[in-house]
C-alpha cells in the first residue's frame, strides 16, 4: 500500500487492507493489475470517507456501511469523470474488502450488496482483418534496432495471433517454454492461475525457435522467456509501443493493438467454422457468454448453430 494511505486510514485499518490485498494475490490468484486497481479503488474510497469525516478512516467506519454512503462515493467518482466500467470495478473491489472484514467479524457487507453496479454498455471487440493481422505478425520486427529484438517482437506477436494469448500470458512464459521445436501444444497459465492446453502452429514454433537462437541471454526455466534489451523481463508496454509504431508505418488502424490480435484469433476461427465451445477453451474463458461477446457473435449465427445442432430443432413439428 502506498504511504499516502497512512494519511487516510488508521494503522489497524491499514493492516486489514494489506492482508486483503495479499489474500487476493496469493489465495485468489488475482492478477497484479487487478490487485493494483482494487488497491487504488479502496484508497479513493477511504480518501472520500476521510474528506467527509475530517479524520482518517477507521474500522468502525466500515463496520456497517449504508447503501447511500456507497452511492454517494460512486456519484462523486462519476462527477470526476469515471465511467461505468471503472465504477463497477470499484464497487466490486469494495465488496471484496468488506467481505474480507465480514469473515473476520469486523463488518457487515449487506450494505454493499444492496448497491446495484452501474449499467455498462456492451462494447464489441474490434478484430483486425485477416490480411492486417498477418501483416502485423510478419512485420513485427521491422523497426527493431537489433536482429534478436526483431525476432523477439515477431515471436511475441505471433503468439498473440497464432495462439490467442493475452500479452500477460505470453510474457509470463518461462525460459524453457517452447524449447522443443517439434512440440504441437503447450500449457498456458491464464487468469486466476487456471491452465489450458493451446495448440501450436508451425509458424509459432518457428518464430520462437528463431528468437531462442538469437537471444543473447540464457533462457533458464526460472527466468522469463522474453527479455528486454538489458536482459530483464520484457514489459507489456514495450510491445504495445512497438506495435503502435508499426501500425503507423504499415497504415493500419488505431485498433491494431496487441490485444486486438487475440480478438482476431477468435473471430477468424469463428468465421472459418470453428465452434464456440472450442474457441472458449482456447481463449480460457470460464463462461461461453464471454466468448460470444469476445468474438462479436451475432444472434443470427447463434440461432443457426442452435437449429443445426439441437435434436428437437432437427425434428419436423
Amino acid at each position: 500500500m502506498p504511504d499516502a494511505l497512512l494519511v487516510i486510514a488508521t494503522p489497524r485499518l491499514l493492516t486489514e487492507t494489506t492482508a486483503w490485498l495479499r489474500g487476493l494475490a496469493d489465495e485468489r490468484r488475482a492478477s497484479p493489475q487487478t490487485v493494483e486497481a482494487y488497491e487504488r479503488d479502496l484508497r479513493q474510497f477511504l480518501a472520500f470517507l476521510t474528506g467527509h469525516q475530517a479524520r482518517p478512516a477507521d474500522l468502525p467506519d466500515l463496520a456497517d456501511l449504508r447503501p447511500q454512503e456507497l452511492r454517494a462515493f460512486l456519484a462523486a467518482r462519476r462527477r470526476d469523470g469515471a465511467g461505468a466500467r471503472t465504477l463497477g470495478r470499484g464497487l466490486a473491489g469494495l465488496r471484496s474488502f468488506l467481505r474480507h472484514l465480514e469473515r473476520k467479524g469486523l463488518a457487515n457487507a449487506a450494505g454493499a450488496k444492496a448497491v446495484r453496479a452501474p449499467k455498462q454498455g456492451k462494447s464489441l471487440p474490434r478484430p483486425l482483418a485477416a490480411a492486417d493481422a498477418l501483416s502485423l505478425s510478419e512485420e513485427a520486427g521491422a523497426l527493431a534496432s537489433e536482429p534478436w529484438i526483431a525476432a523477439r517482437n515477431i515471436a511475441v506477436v505471433t503468439l498473440l495471433y497464432g495462439c490467442g494469448l493475452r500479452i500477460s500470458e505470453a510474457l509470463g512464459l518461462p525460459g524453457d517454454a517452447l524449447a522443443d521445436p517439434a512440440a504441437r501444444s503447450m500449457r498456458v497459465t491464464g487468469k486466476g492461475g487456471k491452465t489450458r492446453l493451446v495448440p501450436l502452429l508451425p509458424a509459432v514454433t518457428a518464430a520462437v525457435a528463431d528468437y531462442r537462437r538469437l537471444c543473447p541471454f540464457a533462457l533458464d526455466a526460472d527466468l522469463p522467456l522474453f527479455r528486454g534489451a538489458r536482459g530483464g523481463p520484457l514489459r507489456a508496454q514495450i510491445i504495445q509501443r512497438e506495435v503502435a509504431k508499426l501500425r503507423g508505418a504499415l497504415g493500419l488502424p488505431e485498433s491494431a493493438t496487441p490485444h486486438a490480435l487475440r480478438h482476431s484469433f477468435a473471430t477468424h476461427l469463428l468465421a472459418a467454422g470453428g465452434d464456440l465451445r472450442t474457441i472458449q477453451d482456447l481463449l480460457g474463458h470460464a463462461s461461453l457468454s464471454t466468448t460470444q461477446t469476445y468474438t462479436a457473435v451475432d444472434g443470427a449465427r447463434l440461432l443457426s448453430v442452435y437449429e443445426s445442432a439441437h435434436p428437437r430443432a432437427r425434428r419436423a413439428g
